[in-house]
């Protein structure tokens, strides 16, 4: 029996109605929604409320309402524009795969989705070559993508077919059921053992193609939560976990900065030139292994959640990059002695 089209694919706006939780008390509408529909920017909301396409209880709301628990939001998501992305014959490294989801280990040097400058070559081109079809929640540019990952981190990401998984993988992600575990390798000797970060992040005030962790009023920013645990030591370098507890933009990396332990490899959040440390062949190898990154030394490597459809935990993991792997194995095999380790 043919399934039935959902509202989306027949291009019609979705009707949402959100009961307001306690926890939300006092929370601006434009804020509220933004943080329960993610694929929509703040400043989208914006133009929808003043537009009178918003309601609070029945009425009509301006963006800065101050919301109460129990008050229904009510507003219509747009009809998703048809996607002008050109499918492309891409390989991909598919981990898992079904009818309602598509786990993908995705390679550094991948951008996600399209963004101006960047039509070809992304993991939605390759997506839309290998998949019958995408979830359209996302919008034209980023059909089935439910999170994102640097172009230059490798790592896992799970894609949505349809629109029902979409918002149960999403659900999960806002929720934090859903488990993203990174592997960092960075610099410095940290002096904890496990740290859980918690400074909200926005974009940088003065410098607009980054992101930085903003703690003043003056700043919008959002709320990121980063949990560090120390893996492995290497003298001027340490192994880490990184668990999201949410997931704003260079997330991971910003964390890693602002506690001054930059991401090996990362050009942009590293504020100064770091030098190795030890013999001169060792700080040589070591050198040219950074240089074979071609980026930063973070991998998305363990993913876990709920399937949409039937509720079953999965979880996934995949193995580093190559390059990635032999900078460690050096480290561990090659870690000069220190004076106060020889006594």
């Amino acid at each position: 029996m043919p399934s039935v089209p959902t509202a989306a694919q027949r291009g019609e706006p979705i009707l949402r109605n959100i009961l307001v939780s306690p926890e939300y008390e006092g929370t601006r509408l434009d804020v509220f929604l933004a943080t329960h529909e993610v694929n929509v920017s703040r400043s989208a909301f914006e133009r929808l409320i003043k537009s009178g396409h918003v309601t609070v209880n029945g009425e009509i709301a301006r963006p800065a309402l101050k919301l109460k628990s129990g008050d229904v939001v009510s507003y219509e998501v747009p009809p998703p524009e048809p996607s002008t992305v050109a499918p492309q014959d891409i390989p991909l490294d598919i981990v898992y795969e079904d009818e309602h989801l598509v786990v993908v280990n995705k390679p550094k040097g991948m951008v996600t989705h399209p963004a101006p400058g960047v039509r070809e070559g992304t993991l939605v081109n390759a997506l839309l070559a290998h998949c019958k079809g995408l979830s359209c929640v996302g919008g034209a540019e980023r059909p089935g993508i439910v999170h994102r990952l640097d172009k230059e981190t490798s790592g896992l990401i799970v894609v949505a077919k349809n629109d029902a998984a979409h918002w149960s993988l999403q659900k999960q992600i806002q929720q934090r059921t859903a488990v993203r575990k990174y592997l960092a390798l960075v610099w410095g000797e940290p002096k904890f053992e496990e740290l859980v970060v918690d400074a909200p992040i926005g974009r940088h005030p003065t410098d607009r193609t980054k992101m930085a962790v903003l703690e003043s009023p003056r700043y919008r920013s959002r709320m990121a939560v980063t949990n560090f645990k120390v893996l492995e030591r290497f003298g001027s370098f340490a192994l880490v976990e990184a668990r999201l507890q949410t997931g704003r933009t260079h997330q991971v990396r910003v964390h890693c900065a602002y506690i001054h332990h930059p991401v090996v490899g990362d050009s942009v959040y590293s504020s100064k030139r770091r030098l190795v440390k030890g013999p001169k062949e060792f700080v040589s190898t070591v050198n040219q292994l950074i240089a074979d990154l071609k980026g930063q030394a973070l991998h998305a490597y363990f993913l876990s959640f709920e399937h949409p459809q039937t509720g079953r935990r999965l979880e996934f993991t995949a193995p580093m990059p190559e390059e990635m792997q032999r900078l460690l194995d050096y480290l561990r095999s090659n870690l000069p002695v220190r004076a106060d380790q020889s006594q």
